[in-house]
């Protein structure tokens, strides 16, 4: 398991971090350590998923995320 801060741009309230997070859930492979706003703390099998499907994941839920980490 590898470790991966998102920063997150357009997160604003407690819908957006349910959302981001309801997003990340549904990524085989992603565990959610923490998320709030601007921000997501996750743990990746890097046989089951990459950054790329991680940080679209949060693009299709309506905000833009950048990996660092």
């Amino acid at each position: 398991m590898k470790d991966l801060t998102l920063h997150i741009e357009g997160m604003s309230c407690g819908h957006c971090v349910n959302a981001v997070s309801r997003a990340l859930s549904a990524v085989p492979g992603v565990e959610i350590g923490s998320v709030k706003i601007g921000q997501a703390d996750v743990r990746y099998d890097e046989a089951a998923v990459n950054r790329a499907r991680i940080e679209e994941a949060v693009t299709e839920a309506g905000y833009h995320a950048r990996s660092v980490g």
